[in-house]
């Protein structure tokens, strides 16, 4: 049975390529469970967590892969923002009215923002991931790759356990280890986290005014504006330089007023003198252009990705249209 296990261990390993650890996943583990248990983490967990633990050879697939440039803009538009996730959208607005309000007057934050966020990360809850996050974190720490920053986060992940906000069998996430309907990394669990509820538990699973709050908190320490807006789509002038496009670049809106840029339909752009704007081209200047504000940056604090943020900023306009 012994062998069995082993070849059955030897055939994952495997599957996955070579990792970048020559150490052997469980000599591995053995020296990981000592430091976690030196940093605090009782026995209770790490029996719990490391049950049958394995790694996983997908996850390191998933981890080889570039995403950045597999798609277009305008396909990526259309794969998140269709019109089922509008509509869906809309219905949660009105579903959760009550809490929604509650968490944007605590926070500052625009109930549309919360709802869209939640709807492009996990298509309002639906697809949260069915990875163990301990087992894939314990995967990536060990691969060799990135493996401080995945035992920081593994790290964290047992230190959620251990306060006992979920248990490590619910504790289920993407292949790297984002977790909940926010899809928050455990990093950003213990910065950001809330438990609106009041149930002593910061729930990002299955508690939707702790996903809302948890949300809403990690805009407002941002620096999230409230009343302001993400962006607007525009339109450039003939000849428009690649050079002006892009978030470090900004100017007033009287200056982009001034280089040509106007709504849609030719119209003027808002006469607020003072708000800084940038303009973004996510498909290059043949595509749609956008002009982008402060709290488009502050989404882009919790995804880096210009296709992401500018969706969840069309997602939100789109659900409250």
């Amino acid at each position: 049975m012994r062998l069995l296990f082993l070849s059955f261990v030897f055939l994952l390993v495997s599957q996955a390529g070579a990792f970048a650890n020559s150490q052997s996943f469980f000599d591995w583990l053995e020296e990981f469970k000592q430091d976690a248990a030196r940093e605090g983490i009782s026995q209770h967990t790490l029996n719990e967590a490391f049950a049958g633990v394995q790694p996983i050879p997908r996850v390191i697939e998933l981890d080889r892969k570039q995403p950045e440039g597999t798609m277009t803009f305008a396909q990526y538009r259309e794969r998140v923002i269709n019109n089922a996730r509008i509509q869906q959208g809309r219905q949660m607005l009105y579903d959760h009215k009550a809490e929604l309000e509650a968490v944007s007057a605590k926070y500052g934050v625009q109930p549309q923002y919360i709802v869209a966020l939640w709807g492009i990360e996990t298509s309002y809850g639906n697809n949260t991931g069915g990875f163990k996050v301990v087992d894939s974190l314990a995967t990536l720490a060990y691969d060799g790759r990135r493996s401080s920053f995945f035992r920081k986060e593994l790290i964290n992940a047992l230190k959620i356990i251990d306060e006992g906000h979920v248990d490590a069998a619910h504790m289920k996430g993407s292949w790297a280890g984002a977790m909940g309907q926010n899809q928050f990394m455990p990093s950003s669990f213990h910065a950001y986290a809330v438990d609106h509820n009041g149930d002593g538990k910061r729930d990002i699973w299955g508690s939707l005014p702790d996903v809302f709050g948890s949300t809403a908190n990690y805009l407002s320490r941002s620096g999230w504006h409230d009343g302001e807006r993400w962006g607007r789509e525009v339109s450039l002038p003939a000849g428009f330089s690649q050079s002006l496009t892009g978030v470090d670049v900004k100017k007033s809106l009287r200056e982009w007023q001034k280089a040509g840029v106007r709504l849609p339909g030719g119209g003027d752009l808002p006469a607020s003198e003072d708000m800084e704007a940038s303009v973004v081209v996510p498909d290059g200047l043949g595509g749609p252009a956008y002009l982008v504000y402060h709290n488009y940056r502050v989404v882009m604090r919790w995804n880096k990705s210009v296709y992401f943020a500018t969706s969840v900023g069309l997602l939100a306009d789109a659900i409250v249209k």
